[in-house]
C-alpha cells in the first residue's frame, strides 16, 4: 500500500478484509491521531506483526488484528508503546508461547482477547492480575495449563471471563469466582478441572447472564444445594452445565435455584444423571426459552407437556432418559414453531400423533429407540417440507411406509431400521419430489419385499442399508456413488451386476443372499474398499488374483460359497487386512507361506465420523466490546453408518461393530480341502486374535512358532491329520481362551495343566488315541513320554535320524531269537536234523576244495 499524504485528524480507520503485505503496517504513520484501527482478515503473509518497527500511534485506544497469519510470540513490548490502549484483539492467529508478564504495563487495557491461538504455559501471577481496569478477558481455545491463579479475584471490574477449551486443571476455586461480582459472562468449559464447585459462589452476582461449564472428565462435580436456602440475586439468560455430575452427593436432584429463574433463553444440562420428574414448569416459567437440552439424564414418569403455549422453543432434546407414557396428541399446540425435536432412547409407547405432521417448521425429528407402535402418520412423509432428518429406528412401528407417495421435500437422512415395516418400495418417486437430495436411507431389519427400484441406483444416496429384509431380484445399476452399501440377508439372486458404480465404495455387504456366478471384474475398480463381504452365497469359480490389488482392504469375507482352486498368493499383498474368512468352500492346495504379511494395519479405518452437524445456538446476543458471540460448544452430529460384520471366533459367530474392528484380527480357512503342513510363518502373525484351520487335510506337526501368537484368543486346528506332540511352548499364550486339536493323529504327553491350559477340557483333545495326560483319562507311561524327540518339527522333517544304540540292540535280539528257534526245530525233528547236517557237510567240502584250488592257482602264478 502506497500512501504519501497525511490525514492528521483521522481517528477511526477500518481496513478489514483486505490483502496487505506485512510491510504495509508502515502506512499507519500517516495517521498519527488514530484512536481506532481495525485490520482483521487483512494480512496475507504469515510472519511477524512489527517486523519493520512499531508505528507511532500515541493516541491509539482500540487495535483489532484478529484472523491474520501472525506466527510468533506475543510482541507485548511493542504494544506497551500504545500508552492509551484499551482494547486489544489478537484472536484467531498463530501466536505461540506464554503471556509475557510485562502485559501489566498496559494498565489502560479494558478488553483483551488472545483466543484461538497456540499459546501455552500457565498464567503469570504478576501479569494479567495487575490489569485492574480489565472488563473483558478472553483466553479461550489455546493450550494454557496449570491452576487458575487466585490473584484473578482482584479483577473486580471483570464482566467477561472466558478460559474455555484449554488445559487448566486443579480445583475451580469458589473464592476466586465469589469475588468477581461484576461478572456477566463466564465460560470455563472443556478444561481438566477436578473436585467440587459450589454454584452458590455466584449468589451475589447481580449482573450474571451467561454461565457455561462443560466438563471433560468424571472427576468434576457441581453442587447447587449448599448452603441450604441460598437465594440467587441473578437472572440467567444462558445456563450450560453439561457432564458436571450435578448434585451427585445429593442424589442428583435438579438444581433448586432454577425455580427462581424467569429469563432463561438456553438451558443445557446434558449428561448429568439428574433424577425425578420432567421439569415442564421450566417451559412455563421461562417464556423466552428457546433451547432446552436435558439429554442423557434419568428423568422418569409420564411425558407431559405444560398447559402453556411457548412459541419461542425451537430446540427440545429429552433423549436418553427414562420417560414413559405416550407422546401428547396435541404436542403441536404447545410447540408450534419447533425445528428440532429429539425424544429418542426413552420408553415411550403408543402411536406417533398425527399433530406432529402439522409442525411445519420441523427440520429434525428423532423418535428412535422407544416402544412406539402403529403406523406412521401419512402427513409425516408428505407435509413436512423443511424436514431433513427423520429417525424412527428401533421401535415397533409397522405398515407400508415406503409404498405410497414419497414426497419428502429436502430430506437428507431417513432411518427406519429395526421395526416391522413391510410392503414394497415405491417404484418411482413423485415427479415434484426432491427426493434425490436423499443421502442416507436405512431400512434394515424390517419386512420389506419386492425389488429395489431403479431410482435407488440413480439417486444421490451415499449410504443404502437394507440388511435383513425380504428383498429379491437383482440390485439395480445406475450412477449412484455409494460409499456404504449393505443388502445382506435378503433374497437377491443371479450374478453380481457388473455395472454397479463401485469406485468410491468403502463398505460392500452382499452376504447371505442367493447370488451365483463368479466375482466380477468390476470389483477391480474398488480402490477405496475397506470391507468386502460376499459370504454365504452360491458364488463359484476361483478367487480372483486382483483382490490382492485392493490395498486398503481391511476385511475380506468369502465364506460359505463354492469357490475352488488354491488360495492365490496375491492375497499376501493385502498388508492392511485384519480379517480374512475363506471358510466353508472347496479350496485346495497348500496354505501360502506368505500370509505372514497380513494382519498388520497401520491406522484406524473404522472410526465414527459425521457427515453433517447441527449447531445449537440462541438468538440471544451478549453485548461485548470484543464482539464476543455467545455460542454453545457442542453440536448434534449425524454419524455415518458403522460397519458391522460376523466372524466366527471362540466357536461362536460373533458380531463386531464400529471401532472394535480396528483391533479385531483373524484368519479362518476352515472347512476346505487344504493339504500340506501348517506354515511356520503363521507364527509371525503376532497381532492375530483368532486362527481357524480346522476341517482340512493338513498334516505334519503343530509348528512351535505358533507360540509367538501372543494376542491369540482362539486357536482351532481340529479335524486334520496332524501328528507329533502338542508343543508345551503354547502354554505361553496367556490370552488363549479356546484351544481345539481334536480328531488328529497327535501323540505323547499333553502340556501341563497350568496357565490357560488349565481351563481346557478333554473335548479339546478327543479323537487322538495316542495322547495322554490330564485332562484326558489316559495316564502316560515312560515309553509314551519318550517315544519322540522334543522337537517335533525336526522329527517330522528328519525321520531318517535313528538312535543307533536302540537299532543294534534290537537287531541282536532278533538274531538270537531266530537262532534259538532254529536249534529247537532241529532237535525235535530227526529228518530235518539229518538234512541240515548233510547240508553243512557238503558246504564244508565245497569250501575246502574251493580254497584248495584257489591256493594252487596262486602258487602257479608265482612260479612263472
Amino acid at each position: 500500500m502506497n500512501y504519501s499524504g497525511t490525514m492528521t485528524n483521522l481517528v477511526h480507520l477500518n481496513l478489514d478484509s483486505n490483502s496487505f503485505n506485512i510491510d504495509d503496517m508502515r502506512f499507519t504513520a500517516a495517521f498519527p491521531s488514530l484512536r481506532f484501527l481495525s485490520l482483521e482478515r487483512s494480512f496475507i503473509e504469515r510472519g511477524r506483526l512489527f517486523a519493520n518497527g512499531v508505528p507511532n500511534l500515541p493516541y491509539l485506544e482500540v487495535l483489532l488484528l484478529s484472523t491474520n497469519n501472525f506466527n510468533e510470540t506475543l510482541p507485548m513490548e511493542a504494544f506497551t508503546s500504545f500508552h492509551h490502549l484499551e482494547v486489544l484483539d489478537l484472536s484467531d492467529n498463530n501466536f505461540f508461547g506464554s503471556i509475557p508478564s510485562n502485559i501489566k504495563l498496559l494498565s489502560s487495557l479494558k478488553a483483551v482477547s488472545f483466543s484461538k491461538n497456540n499459546l501455552n504455559g500457565s498464567l503469570p501471577d504478576h501479569g494479567i492480575c495487575e490489569l485492574k481496569n480489565l472488563h473483558e478477558l478472553d483466553l479461550s481455545d489455546n493450550m494454557f495449563g496449570g491452576n487458575l491463579p487466585e490473584c484473578l479475584k482482584t479483577l473486580s471490574s471483570l464482566r467477561l471471563f472466558d478460559v474455555s477449551s484449554n488445559r487448566f486443571s486443579g480445583m475451580l476455586l469458589p473464592s476466586l469466582i465469589a469475588n468477581l461480582t461484576s461478572l456477566e459472562y463466564i465460560d470455563v468449559s472443556h478444561n481438566k478441572f477436578e473436585g467440587s464447585f459450589s454454584f452458590s459462589s455466584f449468589s451475589n452476582h447481580t449482573k450474571l447472564e451467561v454461565v457455561e461449564l462443560i466438563s471433560d472428565n468424571d472427576n468434576f462435580m457441581v453442587e447447587t444445594e449448599e448452603p441450604i436456602g441460598w437465594t440467587p440475586m441473578f437472572q440467567l439468560v444462558v445456563l450450560v452445565l453439561s457432564n458436571c455430575n450435578v448434585n451427585r452427593a445429593k442424589g442428583s436432584v435438579l438444581p433448586g435455584f432454577l425455580v427462581n429463574q424467569h429469563k432463561l433463553h438456553v438451558l443445557d444440562m446434558f449428561h448429568n444423571s439428574i433424577q425425578g420428574k420432567l421439569p415442564n414448569w421450566l417451559i412455563k416459567n421461562n417464556t423466552m426459552l428457546e433451547l432446552l437440552n436435558l439429554r442423557n439424564n434419568s428423568f422418569c414418569h409420564n411425558f407431559l407437556m405444560p398447559f402453556y403455549r411457548n412459541p419461542n422453543i425451537w430446540w427440545l432434546d429429552l433423549s436418553g432418559n427414562l420417560m414413559i407414557g405416550v407422546i401428547p396428541k396435541d404436542i403441536q399446540k404447545f410447540l408450534p414453531y419447533i425445528t428440532h425435536l429429539n425424544l429418542s432412547r426413552n420408553s415411550l409407547e403408543g402411536a406417533i400423533p398425527c399433530s406432529i405432521s402439522d409442525m411445519w417448521q420441523l427440520e429434525t425429528l428423532d423418535l428412535s429407540s422407544n416402544q412406539l407402535s402403529g403406523e406412521v402418520p401419512t402427513g409425516l412423509l408428505t407435509n413436512l417440507s423443511e424436514l431433513s432428518v427423520l429417525k424412527l429406528s428401533n421401535n415397533r412401528l409397522h405398515g407400508e411406509v415406503l409404498s405410497g407417495n414419497l414426497s419428502l421435500g429436502f430430506i437428507v437422512s431417513i432411518h427406519l431400521d429395526s421395526n416391522y415395516f413391510s410392503g414394497k418400495i415405491q417404484s418411482a418417486p413423485n415427479k415434484t419430489s426432491t427426493l434425490f437430495q436423499l443421502t442416507v436411507l436405512d431400512i434394515s431389519n424390517n419386512l420389506f419385499t419386492g425389488l429395489v427400484p431403479h431410482w435407488i441406483g440413480n439417486s444421490t444416496l451415499n449410504e443404502f442399508v437394507a440388511r435383513n429384509n425380504r428383498l429379491e431380484g437383482q440390485f439395480p445399476c445406475g450412477i449412484a456413488s455409494l460409499r456404504f452399501l449393505d443388502i445382506s440377508e435378503n433374497y437377491f439372486s443371479g450374478t453380481i451386476p457388473p455395472c454397479l458404480n463401485l469406485q468410491i465404495v468403502e463398505h460392500l455387504h452382499m452376504g447371505s443372499n442367493l447370488l451365483t456366478g463368479s466375482i466380477p471384474n468390476s470389483f477391480r475398480s474398488m480402490f477405496s474398499i475397506l470391507t468386502l463381504d460376499i459370504g454365504n452365497n452360491r458364488l463359484s469359480g476361483t478367487i480372483p488374483e486382483f483382490l490382492g490389488e485392493l490395498s486398503d482392504l481391511r476385511i475380506l469375507q468369502l465364506r460359505k460359497n463354492k469357490f475352488s482352486g488354491s488360495i492365490p498368493k496375491q492375497l499376501c499383498q493385502l498388508t492392511s487386512v485384519s480379517l480374512i474368512d475363506l471358510s466353508s468352500n472347496s479350496l485346495s492346495g497348500q496354505i501360502p507361506h506368505c500370509l505372514k504379511n497380513i494382519a498388520r494395519p497401520t491406522y484406524q479405518a473404522f472410526i465414527e465420523s459425521s457427515y453433517a452437524s447441527y449447531t445449537r445456538h440462541s438468538f440471544y446476543n451478549y453485548r461485548s466490546v470484543l464482539n464476543k458471540e455467545f455460542h454453545i460448544h457442542d453440536t448434534d452430529n449425524l454419524f455415518e453408518t458403522q460397519d458391522e460384520i460376523t466372524f466366527t471366533t471362540k466357536t461362536l459367530p460373533l458380531f463386531y461393530k464400529g471401532g472394535i474392528l480396528n483391533i479385531m484380527s483373524g484368519l479362518d480357512l476352515s472347512c476346505n480341502k487344504l493339504t500340506g503342513v501348517i506354515p511356520k510363518e503363521l507364527g509371525l502373525l503376532t497381532h492375530i486374535r483368532a486362527l481357524n484351520l480346522s476341517h482340512n487335510v493338513l498334516a505334519g506337526p503343530i509348528p512351535l512358532s505358533l507360540s509367538n501368537l501372543t494376542n491369540i484368543e482362539s486357536l482351532d486346528l481340529s479335524s486334520n491329520d496332524l501328528t507329533g506332540k502338542v508343543p508345551v511352548e503354547l502354554i505361553k499364550l496367556h490370552s488363549l481362551a479356546v484351544f481345539n486339536v481334536s480328531y488328529n493323529n497327535l501323540s505323547g504327553k499333553l502340556p501341563e495343566m497350568k496357565e490357560q491350559f488349565s481351563t481346557f477340557t478333554k473335548e479339546s483333545y478327543e479323537g487322538n488315541p495316542l495322547l495322554c495326560g490330564p485332562p484326558l483319562e489316559y495316564k502316560c507311561t515312560t515309553e509314551q513320554q519318550e517315544t519322540y524327540p522334543f522337537n517335533e518339527e525336526e522329527r517330522y522333517e528328519k525321520w531318517h535320524d535313528v538312535d543307533m544304540t536302540s537299532f543294534y540292540g534290537s537287531s541282536s535280539s532278533t538274531w538270537l531269537v531266530f537262532m534259538f528257534g532254529f536249534a529247537i526245530l532241529l532237535y525235535i525233528n530227526p529228518y530235518w536234523r539229518r538234512r541240515w547236517l548233510d547240508f553243512v557237510e557238503e558246504c564244508l567240502y565245497t569250501c575246502y576244495y574251493f580254497f584248495y584250488y584257489l591256493g594252487w592257482k596262486i602258487s602257479m602264478l608265482f612260479r612263472k
